[in-house]
């Protein structure tokens, strides 16, 4: 087995920056239903996040190239873990690289919120 990694750190500030100028139109461009639903606006639930969606991209070794903002959803039911679930064409790359399972930690602080992602592949 192979492991693949993915580290993000993003600014909060970055994201409330977002909000502010875009409002609306950012938050349906880079999160699903559910992540808007879980995050209610919140600007570190959101950083998380974002941070998380990066930190795959980099998993895949693909970057923003061939995966959309949406491919990527973090998803937590109460009283668990953040997983990750992969939509569309993310759904693809990760079926074509053979990668097993994508595991998530996700923290933030005041000023930052950060994102791991570790997965295995053949």
């Amino acid at each position: 087995m192979m492991i693949v990694t993915g580290v993000d750190i993003i600014e909060l500030d970055r994201i409330s920056n977002a909000l502010d100028r875009f409002g609306d139109r950012f938050l349906r461009r880079v999160y699903t239903e559910r992540e808007r639903e879980y995050c209610r606006g919140r600007v570190p639930q959101l950083a998380g996040r974002f941070a998380a969606k990066e930190a795959v991209m980099k998993a895949f070794g693909t970057g923003l190239y061939g995966v959309g903002w949406r491919d990527i959803e973090v998803v937590r039911l109460r009283g668990r873990r953040p997983e990750i679930e992969i939509h569309g064409r993310g759904r693809a790359i990760y079926e074509r690289q053979g990668i097993l399972q994508l595991n998530l930690s996700i923290s933030h602080s005041r000023d930052y919120a950060i994102a791991l992602v570790v997965g295995e592949r053949p």
